[in-house]
Formats: C-alpha cells, structure tokens, sequence
C-alpha cells in the first residue's frame, strides 16, 4: 500500500473552475479504490468548507487564522486536509480572480502557503503522525513544493502533473524577494524564467517524475507550438515526462442512470435516446424536430476552444438545417456575438452564458454532434462523455483528443473502431469540412449507429488511469532511492 499526499489548488465538489478540479475529485478515489491510502491537501476555500464536514485538527499560528482542517471529500471516504486561512482562502467567488477578472494580487503568497504547508505535511512535521510515500504535486499552484522538497533529507517521491501548461504562475523577480525563496533557485536551472518567478518550473524542474495528462499533449509541449516557452526543459526532462490519460467518473457520467436527463438509456437501447434531443429542444426554446441536426458546444468561450471559428462559420451554418445549442461563457465580445445570433434565429439558435451541470448532461444526452474545435486540449473530458452519451464528437487532432477519439474515415468505419469526426487545422474552412461530414454521417442511421456503438463501448473510467499513476509512483519511488543512493556514495568518497 503506498501512502500519496495529493496537493491541488481545487477538487470536486469542494470547489471546481475546471478539468483540474475534476482529476483531482476522481484519481483519489480510484487510487483508494485500488487499495492505497491517499489523502488531499486543499486550501480553504470558504466555498469548499461549507460543501462538507470539517474539524479542526491542528493551529499552524497562535492566533488560530492559520490551521488544518479535516474531513473527507463528498461523496467518498478519501480524507481532505483543508489549509485555512481566512485572509487568503476565506473570499468568495473564484479561487483565483478577483469580481474584476483578474487575478488575485496575493495569489504567490497563497499558493507559497499551500506549497509549505505541503512540505511540512510531507515530512511529518505537523503532527498529523502520517508521511506520505509520493507527494503528487498538481499545475502552477503546487510547484514550489517540490522544489523546496528537493532540500529536504529523506524527503517522499515527489510526481508533478501539468494540466495546462498555457498556465504557468510567473511573477516578478520582487515576488521572489517577497516570498523569501532560498536564492539557490534564482537561476534558469531552478525557478527563474526571463527574470521573473515561475512556480510551475519548481515542478518542471525538481520533481522525479512529470506527466500531463494525454500523451499527445506530453509529445506536443516539447515542441515550440504548445511549448509556451519551456519546450527546452520539457525536452530535456524527456525522460521524465509521460503522459496518462485522465479519467471520467464513470458513475456520474452514465447515461443508464443519469438523474439529470429525462430518458435513461444504454448501448442496448439506442431508441430511447431521441427522447432526450426532444427534452433539449424544449429546454432551450428551440423548433422541437427529430429530422433537424442538432450541434451543440459545453464550454470556455475563448480563442483557445476555437469558438471563433465557430462564429465563423455562423452564416453559412444557419443555411444548413442545424440547430445549435450553446453552453459556456468567456470573453464579452464572443458571449455578445452569439446573443446577437440567436436573438436573429431563436428557434434554432440557443445561447446560455454561464455553466450548470444538468444542461451538460441534457446536451450530451441529446445533442446530434458535439463540439470541440480547440487550438490545444491537453486532455479534454466532454468528447469522452460525448461517446459515452452517444453523440458524436467533432473535434481536432490535438492532445487529448487526438488520444481519445478515432475519425469516421472509410478504414475505422470499416474496422468499427470510427467514434467521431476529427480535422487538422485551425481553420474555419477544416472544421465547416468537419461539421458537413458530420452533418452527413448524423442523417446515415447504420453508419451513426455504428459510430455511436463503438464510442458507447470505450472504457474511459478511471481504473485504468490510476493504475498508470501507479506504476509511474514506482518508478519515481525508484527514482528517490537511486538519488539517495548516489548521494550517499558521493559523502563515503
């Protein structure tokens, strides 16, 4: 049994921006699971300690503002430890930008924070009379931990895992002076990164081993085009760098059971499922018509997600007999956009600002195709839960997505393996190619068929990722041993 203490800035249902939150909710509980004892370390969120039951159970400061507090992650028996401190953890609203969209002034001071106190944890200096076998360290937030580890004698394993390396925690060099960082890691070797402090070069740099979270993604930011300028020392660290796939909750993401869609179904009974088109066309106002071809998009309204393209492409879609449903919020000027169009065509265009779990289980429950036209998706978890559902995802090769799903091309039709429609490039005229022969495939009912039975059978679930993250454990326990090993022998001679 190995003893993992898993560091992050968010988890669900405690508290959730984004794919982050949902690795960190899911991969305790399936390592667990598989018979492990592992134990979240999360700030204290005001939002995260009224979703759950919380005690006391150690004061880090006198006056009693900073303290852990312990309880067990909804829904599970995995235990949280949450860092409380009300002046940096205790505001409401997002856990990282302030009510005007930006980030939080002190946010290097609250992530240093977590980051000691995970140290302290590591090493059993609090008290809580547990050490941890693997410290796993997650995006910017957590990565000064592993560097500060890296002084440590007998330190645990230490696993850095990337979930989106657009995200990086860079700060000015006075940041470095402020937060009274040993001055061994002011240097390109260490945390310095064209004069200023990145936090997630403590965990590029230090950690035994390093993943990210598809292995396409873990090839693609060794180059230049998804590198966002630390490809060098990604390539470097090669060798120490893999990819694992994440996980679905494969509960919660089920379309025999989901208590959010109106018609339950599975595999075996693909009739039922145009019950829930029907639910989504009344949800959202729209003509309510089985013969239409309904497209629909979950997510951040930013260039990234290539929503621009979509916007694009808007005059000649609505010439074409689709419908589309939109979910999501992100710039202003893209969020007006798509209110303008379906002002013009209410009962075929839907817009929602915004994000509710019910309307992402409606749609991927009843939507023809599903939209993902990213630039980059590290991972990606809605074109999994789009197979899932049944509805076939239109996505480009990139990350994640490339890993997860297999275009409806004559061989993959042929051999039953095609699970949605995938493009190249980033350009509107690729993915108005994509969306046509999606649009052709949806009004094909063997061919659709078969493409939706060959995602439905994916097994997407966490098992299977979480036993990768073990055996990567092993190999960085591996990695400490031959480290202290060779230390031990540079002081004998």
């Amino acid at each position: 049994m190995k003893k993992i203490l898993f560091v992050t800035s968010e988890a669900y249902p405690l508290i959730k921006t984004g794919g982050l939150a949902d690795v960190s909710g899911s991969l305790p509980i399936a390592l667990k699971g598989l018979g492990h004892d592992v134990r979240i370390l999360l700030p204290g969120y005001a939002s995260a300690m009224a979703a759950g039951h919380f005690e006391q159970v150690r004061l880090l400061h006198g006056d009693g503002e900073i303290a852990i507090l312990e309880g067990v992650l909804p829904g599970s028996t995995v235990p949280v430890w949450l860092l409380a401190h009300p002046q940096y953890f205790g505001r409401s609203g997002n856990p990282y930008l302030g009510p005007d969209g930006k980030p939080w002034p002190d946010n290097p001071e609250r992530f240093s924070l977590l980051c000691h106190v995970a140290v302290e944890m590591a090493m059993n200096r609090l008290g809580l009379r547990w050490k941890p076998d693997i410290v796993h360290c997650n995006d910017w937030q957590t990565g000064l931990a592993p560097a500060l580890l890296s002084d440590e004698p007998g330190r645990p394993a230490t696993v850095f895992t990337i979930h989106n390396l657009a995200y990086q925690g860079v700060f000015p060099h006075e940041t470095f002076v402020k937060l009274r960082l040993p001055n061994r890691f002011w240097s390109s070797q260490a945390l310095e990164f064209y004069n200023q402090l990145s936090f997630i070069k403590g965990g590029l740099v230090f950690a035994d081993r390093i993943t990210t979270v598809s292995p396409h993604y873990a090839e693609e930011i060794q180059g230049e085009e998804f590198g966002a300028g630390l490809e060098g020392l990604l390539k470097h660290r090669r060798e120490r760098l893999s990819g694992i796939l994440n996980g679905i909750d494969a509960d919660a993401w089920n379309p025999a059971i989901d208590p959010f869609i109106g018609t339950n179904f599975d595999i075996d009974s693909l009739e039922k499922r145009p019950a829930n088109k029907a639910a989504l066309q009344r949800a959202f106002k729209l003509a309510e018509d089985d013969g239409i071809v309904l497209m629909a998009w979950v997510g951040r309204l930013v260039q990234q997600k290539g929503i621009d393209l979509m916007i694009e492409l808007l005059p000649k879609l609505i010439r074409m007999p689709i419908q589309l449903v939109i979910v999501g919020s992100g710039e202003a000027r893209y969020e007006q956009i798509l209110l303008h169009w379906a002002r013009l065509y209410p009962d075929r265009i839907a817009v929602k600002l915004g994000y509710d779990e019910p309307s992402a289980h409606l749609i991927e429950a009843g939507t023809d195709l599903f939209l993902m036209p990213s630039r980059f998706e590290p991972c990606g978890l809605n074109q999994m839960y789009s197979q899932r559902y049944g509805a076939v995802p239109v996505v480009r090769h990139v990350g994640g997505l490339a890993d997860t799903v297999d275009d409806a091309n004559a061989t993959n039709l042929t051999m039953g393996r095609a699970t949605g429609v995938v493009f190249r490039d980033a350009a509107a005229d690729d993915l108005f190619h994509a969306l046509n022969r999606g649009f052709v495939l949806c009004q094909n009912k063997v061919l659709r068929e078969k493409v939706q039975k060959a995602g439905m059978s994916k097994d997407f679930s966490w098992r299977q990722s979480a036993q990768r993250y073990l055996d990567l454990y092993d190999r960085a326990m591996a990695d400490r041993l031959t480290a202290d090993s060779l230390l031990r022998l540079d002081v004998e001679t």
